[in-house]
């Protein structure tokens, strides 16, 4: 019973070991495709699985959030060397990143935590980043680097509206929209009583 209570947890944890592997495997080959896929996969189902076993607690939230930015900052450092960038997509995702570090922060000295959120326009970008190397096999660089910085630029943005705006943190959030819509019923709701 103590397994299943925290499988989610242990996906979570093997995705962070895998991510660590991908380190040491040569990129773009079968191997690192393997690694790469289960921890795409491991990614997918902790969430749910903690959800439908009613088991989703704050720190399996953070512990994905954080398994999360391993996996990018893990895919940074394989592929930066490894691909032809263009100025202006390293430019675009140093403004990604930037406003990703001003979210977290704000979020920090707001909820003194650190305050990941779990849009839907967050896993859309999550991914496309882990599509990442089928699209750039597929469409090359530069179109690659539009669709997921477009994406990430949408999500980045919204997760720093939502961050300003809200008074109090919800990891699970839908979206900036639902943030408002439900705001918009509270204050009516309190209006009306």
């Amino acid at each position: 019973m103590i397994y299943i209570k925290n499988l989610a947890n242990i996906m979570t944890i093997f995705r962070i070991a895998g991510t660590i592997c991908l380190c040491f495997l040569e990129p773009l080959t079968a191997s690192f495709f393997i690694v790469y896929f289960l921890c795409g996969l491991s990614d997918m189902l902790d969430g749910f699985i903690a959800r439908k076993t009613g088991n989703a607690t704050e720190m399996g939230a953070m512990l994905d959030s954080v398994a999360d930015f391993i996996f990018l900052s893990v895919m940074l450092i394989i592929f930066i060397p490894l691909l032809p960038w263009k100025l202006w997509i390293a430019a675009w995702i140093g403004a990604i990143a930037l406003l990703r570090l001003v979210s977290l922060y704000i979020g920090f000295v707001k909820y003194h935590t650190a305050a990941f959120l779990h849009t839907v326009l967050n896993k859309a970008a999550g991914f496309f980043l882990f599509a990442f190397p089928l699209l750039y096999l597929l469409a090359g660089m530069e179109k690659t680097a539009i669709i997921l910085c477009a994406i990430s630029s949408l999500a980045a943005v919204e997760e720093l509206l939502i961050t300003i705006k809200s008074d109090s943190l919800n990891r699970d959030i839908a979206g900036y929209l639902r943030q408002k819509t439900a705001d918009n019923k509270n204050k009516h709701d309190i209006q009306g009583e």
